[in-house]
């Protein structure tokens, strides 16, 4: 199967400034997702950033890197730039995988990929995992997804759904009940990114502030299934750098 993965990895953070280039284990973050990335079966990784620093650095790894603009909003206006430049062709697969997730499993940037190609209805696909924490799943930071038996996403929310009417959401009834925390690793037919990025944002999306619905909004179909391994959460924070530094041994 063919896909390309795309990086985006951009310099400016709030909480962590230069977060591409923070050291783990002896090597820049952005250089642990390019060898998660490189361990699929991604027949093309390319690394996105608007920061010369980045592009110097992961030019020096090895990487295929792309200098996009400095002003997109999110990822996927960054990977949309990308799609141009490289020409890619509208039924091409490109899988987003954040620059901020050293830990990243090979096996899940495979695993939707697949979904998507094997769905020929789906324009986009992602990954969920079950909610185990009733903290998570009254959490608003903790995105939740709902989805029907063909696995297509009915909803994604910071809101609790499904929501359970006739109790309250306890650890027991988190025990025995299917809340699915959304996961932000994405693929795309390329046709559909092109279509996404020419939309005007959803009042959903708006509300929510999640860019997933503007998807939705349209119509477009998005595939989601439980990750086939586990994910670790990203880095946002120091203290995030700092507990997967030690899981690196750095």
């Amino acid at each position: 199967m063919t896909y390309t993965v795309i990086i985006p990895a951009r310099f400016a953070s709030t909480r962590l400034p230069g977060k591409p280039l923070a050291e783990l284990a002896g090597r820049p973050m952005i250089e642990h997702v390019w060898q998660r990335a490189l361990a699929s079966t991604a027949q093309r990784v390319i690394i996105a950033t608007d920061d010369q620093r980045v592009f110097q650095v992961c030019q020096d790894f090895g990487a295929e890197v792309c200098m996009t603009r400095t002003e997109h909003e999110s990822g996927t206006d960054r990977l949309a730039e990308v799609v141009e430049l490289m020409q890619l062709p509208s039924d091409a697969v490109v899988v987003n995988v954040q620059g901020d997730e050293p830990l990243i499993p090979a096996a899940v940037i495979e695993q939707v990929a697949t979904n998507l190609k094997n769905t020929p209805a789906a324009g986009m696909a992602t990954l969920c995992e079950r909610i185990t924490h009733r903290a998570d799943v009254l959490n608003p930071n903790v995105v939740k997804v709902v989805f029907n038996a063909q696995h297509q996403a009915l909803y994604f929310s910071r809101s609790v759904i499904p929501f359970p009417r006739d109790t309250e959401v306890t650890d027991a009834v988190v025990a025995r009940s299917d809340w699915y925390r959304h996961l932000g690793i994405y693929a795309y037919r390329v046709s559909t990114l092109r279509a996404f990025t020419a939309w005007p944002m959803a009042d959903l999306e708006a509300l929510e502030k999640l860019e997933q619905l503007r998807a939705l909004y349209q119509g477009i179909q998005i595939h989601v299934e439980p990750a086939c391994a586990e994910v670790p959460g990203g880095v946002d924070t120091p203290e995030d750098l700092a507990y997967v530094s030690a899981l690196l041994g750095g």
